[in-house]
């Protein structure tokens, strides 16, 4: 089938996973309203419709210090337990109308600390939302696994906290960890320490690199830190000449680390200049295993239907190549190989089959 044929109520029946999706980007407009209007704090606006143009256009700035200063409302939403209950339930229960089957979400529980809780309550109130949301979803006929990455906020100093509770709930729904914010000024090799720890326990992680900052920041997430998986890492692209790979494309290339591309969000902040040129394409063609991903689906306004629309209208993207990245995510998922192994054999390949 070719892409011209394929159209968006065919995609959004699709089974796709979602490596790279943070939960305070994720929010629904009228969520944002109604608790905003709670706990008595000022939006741009108060209109759902309104709101959720006002992310999208305040995100459209080329500037990602700018893009993650459009949180500061959806946080203030997410600071006590009614709030961040309802978030992490609505957060599942989108995915899965979205078609998604597996999906990790991310968030840093330090941010979500100013209405007294404290970050351990913060994590647990979190999972207790989205087993409800994955509860409701299986009870729809709609099921979706979630698992948690937490995240260590790279310019401040609470990072080895946030892994401590990487490690602490490893085994009640957490699956790995991150580190986000301006990655500019703030490199990785910056807290090895806490990427030993995880080493050393056994808790998988993931590095924000190669977006904001370049070569240097992936070499560093890779090769000085030991990521597993390299978010967004759309300038991979430097050292690639004429097709010909460098030292650490091969590297990545070769040893199939998975690259969490996220086209829509990387036009906004300036990473990509075109779906039709975004990264992504050149990289799925030679070989890389690339992962497609939403990365704040309020923030830039969209769905893995309209990112997979999106690459099949603009970058003649086929069925086959969302088939490609829907496995690989889950090839590169951090849960165990034969949970993963099954939702390839027995959700995602039989999905795309019945669905086309």
């Amino acid at each position: 089938m070719t892409a011209t044929r394929v159209d968006a109520e065919v995609i959004r029946r699709l089974p796709k996973a979602v490596l790279h999706d943070h939960l305070d980007g994720g929010l629904r407009p009228a969520t944002v309203v109604e608790l905003a209007a709670a706990v008595g704090h000022t939006l741009p606006t108060t209109d759902p419709d309104e709101l959720a143009a006002w992310y999208f256009e305040a995100a459209n700035s080329g500037d990602l210090v700018r893009y993650i200063a459009t949180f500061e409302h959806t946080l203030a939403v997410m600071q006590n337990r009614e709030g961040l209950l309802r978030v992490a339930e609505e957060y599942v229960l989108d995915l899965a109308a979205d078609g998604v089957v597996y999906a990790e979400v991310r968030y840093a529980p330090e941010l979500n600390t100013r209405g007294g809780l404290s970050p351990s309550e913060v994590v647990e109130t979190v999972q207790e939302g989205l087993a409800a949301g994955m509860a409701k979803a299986a009870a729809a006929g709609t099921p979706v696994r979630v698992g948690t990455l937490l995240c260590g906020m790279r310019m401040f100093d609470r990072v080895r906290e946030a892994a401590d509770l990487a490690v602490a709930y490893r085994d009640a729904g957490v699956v790995g960890f991150d580190i986000a914010g301006a990655e500019d000024g703030f490199p990785p090799a910056d807290h090895l320490d806490v990427f030993e720890h995880l080493r050393r326990e056994s808790v998988p992680f993931t590095i924000h690199a190669g977006e904001a900052h370049g070569l240097p920041s992936i070499h560093q997430a890779l090769q000085v830190c030991g990521a597993q998986r390299i978010g967004h890492g759309v300038r991979l692209t430097e050292d690639i000449v004429d097709g010909k790979l460098g030292r650490l494309a091969g590297w990545v290339r070769d040893r199939r680390i998975a690259l969490e591309m996220c086209p829509t969000s990387n036009l906004q902040t300036g990473c990509a200049t075109s779906i039709a040129e975004h990264p992504i394409t050149a990289l799925k063609d030679l070989g890389f295993r690339v992962t497609l991903n939403t990365d704040n689906r309020l923030v830039s306004g969209t769905t893995m239907t309209r990112e997979m629309s999106l690459l099949v209208e603009e970058a003649g993207w086929t069925v086959e190549d969302l088939r490609t990245v829907t496995v690989n995510a889950l090839k590169s998922a951090f849960i165990p190989f034969d949970e993963r192994n099954a939702l390839i054999e027995d959700v995602v390949l039989p999905g795309y089959a019945a669905a086309l």
